[in-house]
This record gives structure tokens, C-alpha cells and sequence, in this order.
């Protein structure tokens, strides 16, 4: 499929949005900087292969950019992905109902870890400091996932994906694809400070508590 390609004016950002999110980048980074390196030294110990997943998502604007993430999953993840859709009934309507797999067989060990305890996204506030992302805003999506949101993508786009949102806040993979676009929709359309920072309240019990990780 080609690249997607906006034809639209900028939409522009709230300004103390830029500032909050380069404060906390930093800071978070630094914060974490003895977890991402056990992190790293947990992954090669335990498992061969790259460090980092970089996967190309759509952002503000529909920029596309590589969103980065310590990878949870085998190397060959995509084929063995291929193989399960198309050998297994079960997991294929899963896949196109929410694109999620319950009890992903390509997950590492090392990787169920990180996905239960959201440590795998810990690299992502690289792509907010770059500007790639914000702290809040809907997760970033890929380009098989534009359909999904219909006339709503518009909405998606008119803010920076962001690390957590009111999806993270609201049971992450319990929550159904449809509620998730109603989710994102309802952050994009209701931005405020208010907002933004409730939600990077709420997402500490959600991520210490593990909701709808698994």
C-alpha cells in the first residue's frame, strides 16, 4: 500500500503542550535511566536480536515517523504472525476484530515482563522529546489501522500520538477497537491542560495495576 498523503492545512498545537512534553521527557529519561539499562542487559542475556523495535506509525498531521519500543517479540514475529492468521481460525477474528492476539505466542519471556509492566514503552519518550509524540494523546496507529477510524482519522491526526491516553487509563486491551476510536476522538476533541494532566495522573494506578495488559 502506498504511503498515506494528507492534503490538508497544518493543525496547529496548543503551546504549553511543547513544554510539558519536553519537561517530561527529559526528566522521565533520566528518571529511568537505571531501568533501561537492566532492560538492556535483561534482553541480550535472555534473548538474541535487536534491543529496539522501530516500527513506522502515523502522528500529527499524518506524518509518518518510527515510533521505538524494546522489543517483546521473537525476530521473526511477522512470518510467525502470517502462519497463525492464516492456520488458526480463532486468532485470525481476533486479530481483525482488535488487532491483538490474546496470549501472543511470538511474545518473549523477557517481553510478557515488559508488556505487563509498560516497560517496554520506555523508549518512546525519545519520540516525544524529538517531537514525534506527545506524553498524552491516542497510541499511534499503523497505516492498516487508518480504515478503522473512518471519518474520525481526522481527529486522530489533529493532535501528537502520545505514551498514555484515556485508552491506558480505561483497560488498554480490554477496551474494544470501536471504544478506542471513541476514546481518541474524545481527547482530540476536548484538549485542555485539565485533561492532559488528569490523565498522567491516572496512569500511574493503571500501569502499576497492570489493566488490560495481558
Amino acid at each position: 500500500m502506498a504511503p498515506l498523503r494528507i492534503e490538508m492545512p497544518a493543525l496547529a498545537l496548543p503551546r504549553w503542550l511543547r513544554t510539558i512534553d519536553v519537561g517530561g521527557a527529559a526528566l522521565a529519561l533520566v528518571f529511568f535511566a537505571p531501568v533501561l539499562l537492566l532492560v538492556v542487559l535483561a534482553m541480550l542475556l535472555c534473548d538474541r536480536g535487536p534491543v529496539l523495535f522501530r516500527h513506522k506509525r502515523i502522528g500529527h498531521n499524518g506524518r509518518e515517523f518510527l515510533c521505538l519500543k524494546f522489543r517483546t517479540m521473537v525476530v521473526d514475529a511477522d512470518e510467525r504472525l502470517q502462519h497463525l492468521l492464516a492456520t488458526c481460525p480463532e486468532s485470525r477474528a481476533s486479530w481483525l476484530r482488535d488487532q491483538k492476539l490474546k496470549n501472543d505466542p511470538r511474545v518473549t519471556l523477557v517481553g510478557k515482563f515488559l508488556r505487563v509492566s509498560s516497560l517496554d514503552e520506555l523508549p518512546q519518550f525519545w519520540n516525544v522529546l524529538v517531537g514525534e509524540m506527545s506524553l498524552v494523546g491516542p497510541r499511534p496507529i499503523t497505516q492498516s489501522e487508518v480504515g478503522r477510524y473512518g471519518r474520525y482519522f481526522l481527529d486522530y491526526i489533529s493532535v501528537r500520538p502520545g505514551i498514555t491516553g484515556l485508552w491506558q487509563i480505561s483497560g488498554r486491551n480490554d477496551v474494544s477497537y470501536r471504544r478506542r476510536v471513541a476514546m481518541d476522538v474524545t481527547y482530540a476533541r476536548s484538549q485542555s491542560l485539565t485533561l492532559y494532566m488528569r490523565i498522567l495522573v491516572f496512569t500511574v494506578p493503571a500501569v502499576l495495576m497492570a489493566r488490560g495488559s495481558s
